[in-house]
């Protein structure tokens, strides 16, 4: 599944080698009520609906998602519908209904305008009503993923990849090809690069090929479980390629800072 973002026209304008922000979750299936508690986010600017974003629940009241989705917005609204395009009923938002929660509070971590934005892109919504759910997303331990370093076979630590957003993307020219439906999707990428010169100590580089599925422009904030769990490793960061093939950035969890401003926030 992919999906575009506010950000598809600033991707020409990125100076960090060729990394995008980014997105969904493609050559995936639909999720249907695997994963409840992770929502599409909509994020304002003042008041007028500006871009969409995914997040997961952490408890009632607190989401994850990337500090590129939480930065600049003012206000916003979350669903968790496995198919929010079968309920596009509202006329102020892109897409709606009754089942959508509003947004109290938007964070971003505090030092994600103090270098390139990969570095810190992890931001927290808080809603003004709880959302009850039986099972929620949980946070990893500090420096969990380390040992992944010196795990021989990296091909074979998956993760669980869950978002909103476009099923296929395809080049300006061929741009009518694109589907755009609102429906959740999950896929199983692989690890690819940890703890090496280009992704640094902050990111993953996972798959994103028609194997394993992976991550594209749009579905920003998504969780990327650790196997089939429910242990948020990372949410999706940015893309290389334009079309969303080869690999994919997520940003990691198991940093100290990264838990301290979650965990603020859950305390």
């Amino acid at each position: 599944m992919k999906r575009l973002s506010r950000f598809v026209l600033l991707v020409s304008m990125l100076t960090l080698c060729s990394v995008r922000m980014a997105g969904a979750v493609t050559d995936g299936s639909p999720d249907g009520n695997g994963h409840p508690f992770v929502g599409l986010l909509i994020f304002d600017i003042g008041g007028v609906p500006a871009w969409r974003c995914s997040g997961t629940l952490l408890s009632p009241t607190v989401l994850l998602t990337a500090g590129h989705c939480t930065d600049g917005a003012t206000s916003g609204r979350v669903w968790f519908d496995a198919d929010v395009q079968s309920n596009q009923v509202a006329l102020g938002y892109p897409f709606g209904g009754p089942t959508s929660v509003e947004f109290c509070g938007i964070a971003t971590h505090p030092q994600f305008g103090e270098a390139s934005f990969v570095v810190h892109d992890v931001g927290v919504v808080t809603l003004c009503t709880p959302v009850a759910m039986s099972t929620y997303g949980v946070l990893p331990t500090v420096n969990q993923f380390d040992t992944l370093k010196t795990r021989r076979g990296n091909q074979d630590v998956s993760f669980t990849a869950v978002g909103y957003g476009l099923q296929q993307s395809f080049p300006d020219a061929a741009g009518w090809k694109t589907v755009a439906q609102k429906v959740r999707m999950v896929a199983t990428p692989k690890l690819n690069q940890i703890n090496t010169g280009f992704v640094g100590d902050f990111s993953l580089l996972l798959s994103n090929n028609a194997h394993t599925g992976g991550t594209c422009f749009g579905d920003s904030g998504g969780p990327n479980f650790l196997g089939g769990s429910n242990l948020v490793a990372g949410v999706t960061s940015f893309g290389i390629n334009g079309n969303c093939a080869g690999t994919g950035g997520v940003f990691r969890m198991d940093r100290q800072n990264v838990l301290d401003f979650v965990n603020s926030f859950l305390n």
